[in-house]
């Protein structure tokens, strides 16, 4: 996809090296993450390019999916039907999913044991579709083993442990991929396309919405993150994806129109409604709003203002069939009224993509990082609401300190930071506290100089 190598590009400018102590960090010297080891090693060789020595053909990926829900059998459905990979193995807490699952997709074994997946010796690659709150520990867990890890998001919902997450796949020498499954819906990379091919101009606004045909029952919104971390947060990282660029800073307004009950919720947890501007380089800004109920269904629209014209979407609907009476002229249905439904193909082709990365051992086209921006997103989206004022992404950022790759914490409120210390200042510095991934390490020992390639996407 030509996607792949736009993401890469965006990531290689967002990511700025330092040395490993910041009192030595010099314009001259050989810029590195702070947590680089000297020289880079893997406890496992890459798995995407076993050969067979008989045939010369390559051995299948075989994966393992933890998470027989909604999410976990739709991905599932996907990796039985990629080239190159076979699913061996299942898991779920009650094992009668996981056994359905086993016999409806002929995976020949299946637990109620996520790690007895990761520990399996012959996974070689674990798609994470459990409950939020299990993916930190699994991604680690999956890392410590070897394991190529797809997690759907967040990698956690605390920025301290999404940070040890990342680190230990890339200390590990393993890909990991996040699910953000709105960059490979065929409409919003017809967007994405546009924008590449100037066949609008250079952007000036991008706008996105995202309203749910009915609001979400008060237990789920109770202890959920609240509406910026748990549905906004799609629609942030599509902006970012759509400007091609990191942004600088967000404001952020959120109120209660639908569901009252959720009022006496902390903080944006009490929001059923919520509008961000964010600023891009360049002048661009991009909106975006969300609201938990729409009373004509899922409503996902994107649309880019450019200096030559402009491009939106549509919604998404079953069939194309219209009406036309005296009374009325449209569709003849309601667009998708349920995600899995809107976005099935994205999930699919998503799933797809990972796989193919693990065959050819090439870049995950939506990597760790892009997860953890996509947090620091949401976070400063909720920091701006709360304080009714423009945030920087900065300061959701420096609020990380870390001891090692994998020892990280949020610092309280506090001039002093640990001797030897500086946290990173932007999104485009989350180097300092990100080691480099396996296909950054990969590209080091290519052909040229991988920190000429990474400076040259810094700098240019």
């Amino acid at each position: 996809y030509s996607t792949h190598l736009i993401t890469l590009f965006s990531f290689i400018k967002m990511v700025r090296f330092s040395c490993a102590l910041v009192s030595v960090f010099v314009a001259a010297s050989a810029s590195v993450s702070a947590f680089a080891p000297s020289s880079f090693t893997s406890p496992r060789q890459s798995l995407a390019l076993q050969m067979s020595i008989d045939t010369g053909a390559k051995e299948p990926v075989k994966v393992g999916v933890i998470g027989c829900g909604r999410i976990g059998i739709v991905h599932l459905g996907a990796i039985n039907k990629a080239p190159g990979v076979r699913p061996i193995v299942v898991s779920n807490p009650t094992v009668s999913k996981a056994e359905n699952a086993a016999k409806t997709f002929g995976v020949p074994k299946f637990t109620s044991d996520a790690m007895e997946v990761i520990e399996d010796p012959e996974v070689d690659a674990v798609w994470i579709c459990s409950p939020s709150q299990y993916h930190a520990d699994q991604i680690k867990a999956c890392a410590a083993n070897g394991k190529h890890v797809f997690c759907e998001k967040p990698i956690a919902t605390d920025l301290a442990e999404t940070v040890e997450a990342i680190n230990a796949c890339n200390e590990a020498g393993v890909k990991l991929m996040i699910g953000l499954q709105r960059r490979f819906d065929p409409n919003f990379l017809r967007v994405k396309k546009a924008i590449e091919d100037k066949e609008v101009g250079d952007p000036i606004i991008i706008k996105t919405c995202s309203r749910d045909p009915s609001p979400p029952p008060y237990e789920y919104v109770k202890g959920g993150g609240g509406i910026f971390n748990d549905m906004a947060v799609h629609d942030l990282d599509m902006t970012r994806f759509l400007a091609g660029e990191d942004p600088m800073e967000i404001l952020a307004v959120g109120s209660c129109h639908i569901d009252k009950s959720i009022e006496d919720l902390p903080g944006s947890e009490a929001f059923d409604t919520a509008t961000c501007i964010v600023r891009y380089p360049n002048g661009v800004n991009a909106m975006v709003d969300v609201c938990r109920q729409s009373s004509y269904g899922y409503d996902q629209r994107a649309e880019v203002l450019g200096t030559s014209g402009m491009i939106a979407t549509d919604n998404v609907y079953p069939n194309t069939a219209k009406i036309y009476r005296n009374d009325f002229t449209g569709n003849a249905d309601m667009p998708f009224d349920f995600f899995l439904s809107r976005y099935f193909e994205a999930y699919v082709t998503e799933t797809e993509a990972f796989c193919e990365s693990l065959v050819n051992d090439s870049e995950v086209p939506c990597t760790g990082v892009d997860g953890l921006i996509a947090l620091v997103m949401s976070l400063a989206a909720d920091k701006s609401a709360a304080e009714n004022r423009w945030v920087k992404f900065s300061e959701i950022i420096e609020q990380v300190y870390c001891s090692s790759p994998t020892e990280c914490s949020l610092l309280a409120n506090s001039d002093m930071f640990p001797d030897g210390f500086k946290p990173a200042s932007g999104i485009d510095e989350i180097g300092k506290i990100v080691v480099p991934d396996v296909d950054q390490k990969k590209e080091k020992d290519g052909k040229g100089s991988f920190m000429d390639k990474v400076m040259k996407g810094i700098w240019s």
